[in-house]
């Protein structure tokens, strides 16, 4: 996966009809900046309002996913999304001038073309990965549904279908790795079956559906009477269903399991509500959008609980955003005190750094030689500098400031640090940046906990 933010190259239009509304929109991807995630824009509105693609907006999941923000509701959002995943896109506007994202074949891969052939743009910032620190599960027994995310530091999906059909056997399908979806997957298209059909229409849904952008399964034998009103129904003069295949109009499938896998693309897509990329092992049985959803709000509150906890996480084993030698370029401070050895995240309003403590630091030949002990002010230092890095990316011309400490309050010191340890600096401003002056707060942890914070005040000085 990549560990940077990515964006579009350029905007791209995209037109069709929508599979549940029947209305014909226009669908511009608009290249996004770093932390701006997924939102969707109803253009054809009063004030072209905006809506986050977040699963606490989730209004309806029939057959498709619904969300509605800010006065802006859009349906089946799951396609699109899912081509967002799987491209590896974390940032774009979604401009609609009307209600529904074309349906296209019923599939991800007209998205992915598109997205595909705009290119990519590498952003500044490091994707803000959630990895499920331990096992989440749902289930609905009345349906046979169970879902479960567990720990993993990767992506990988596995889902199962299992219809009381004898033209649709139980199916699985895997995907190991998010590489793999654009190829594998997205091409995989939506489905149905004939004794569905009708109550979709009653139920006013469909109106965009059509057998060239779905898949129709038969699920008993039908006679020749039950096809010619199928006709009827769905528009077309002649409906075939071959007693080999079982499905109408004998479309070819993709793979033999394309149902399994058109689940698992809904899965992607609807996952993606969840607001930042995932780690872990997802793992579902009969998955649904309803089930979909419910894991989602499952998995965002978890986030967020783990986020009041505002421990920042630290991978060593991914590349950072600054390492030392950037640092050194950024900074004024040389050996002995440039004391941030990396950059692992940093946004318009916070910053994570690492310090790695260890003995042959100078400092430790004269503060408690038998009892090593990171003196206080040289925590604050490690903070400041780590705060420093924050604050000059708020300039566009960095290298011509200096960033100066000019006051700490508040500051207070926990736990010892000693040599071995890993210290991780998060700095988050308290207010805007105004005339070169900076608020921030500061906190280190080891191990998860707070070894010491302060509030710091910093201003930028343009050099000569």
């Amino acid at each position: 996966m990549n560990n940077k933010q990515h964006t579009i190259q350029k905007a791209i239009t995209l037109s069709g009809v929508g599979l549940h509304t029947g209305v014909v929109a226009n669908m511009t991807f608009v290249p996004a900046p770093p932390n701006h995630g997924y939102k969707f824009q109803r253009i054809d509105l009063p004030n072209q309002p905006i809506a986050d693609a977040d699963v606490d907006y989730v209004v309806d999941t029939s057959r498709g996913t619904t969300i509605e923000h800010n006065g802006a509701r859009i349906n089946t959002v799951e396609h699109v999304l899912a081509a967002m995943v799987g491209c590896q896109v974390d940032n774009v506007l979604i401009q609609l001038d009307g209600p529904e994202p074309p349906i296209m074949d019923g599939s991800s891969i007209k998205f992915v073309e598109a997205i595909l052939e705009t290119g990519l743009e590498q952003q500044d910032a490091h994707r803000k990965f959630f990895e499920i620190p331990s096992e989440i599960r749902y289930k609905d027994n009345e349906r046979g549904v169970e879902l479960a995310a567990l720990p993993l530091n990767d992506y990988r999906l596995t889902a199962m279908v299992d219809y009381n059909s004898k033209f649709l056997s139980s199916q699985h399908a895997n995907l190991t790795n998010i590489s793999q979806f654009n190829e594998s997957f997205a091409k995989c298209r939506t489905f149905c079956f004939v004794h569905e059909l009708e109550a979709l229409f009653k139920a006013d849904l469909i109106k965009g559906g059509d057998l060239s952008n779905a898949i129709v399964i038969a699920d008993r034998d039908y006679s020749e009477e039950e096809l010619d009103h199928l006709a009827v129904v769905l528009g077309k003069p002649k409906v075939s269903v071959s007693k080999e295949k079982g499905i109408l109009n004998n479309l070819e499938l993709y793979y033999p399991n394309e149902m399994a896998r058109h689940k698992l693309l809904d899965m992607v897509g609807d996952l993606a509500l969840v607001g930042r990329p995932i780690k872990a092992q997802i793992l579902a049985a009969r998955p649904g959008h309803a089930a979909n959803v419910e894991l989602a709000k499952k998995i965002k509150k978890l986030m967020k609980e783990t986020e009041k906890n505002n421990v920042p996480q630290y991978d060593s084993k991914q590349p950072p955003i600054f390492n030392f030698e950037r640092i050194y370029q950024l900074l004024p401070h040389r050996y002995p005190f440039q004391m941030v050895d990396k950059i692992i995240y940093l946004d318009d309003e916070s910053v994570v750094g690492i310090k790695n403590v260890t003995m042959n630091e100078n400092y430790f030949m004269g503060h408690f030689p038998n009892n090593p002990v990171m003196p206080g002010v040289m925590q604050v230092e490690a903070m400041a500098q780590t705060g420093g890095i924050l604050v000059l990316s708020s300039v566009p011309d960095p290298e011509n400031y200096w960033p100066y400490l000019v006051g700490i309050e508040n500051c207070r010191f926990r736990k010892s640090v000693t040599p071995g340890d890993t210290v991780i600096f998060k700095c988050d401003l308290l207010a805007p940046i105004r005339r070169g002056i900076a608020k921030m707060h500061g906190r280190a942890y080891v191990n998860g906990q707070v070894v010491c914070e302060a509030d710091m005040t910093a201003s930028l000085v343009r050099k000569n």
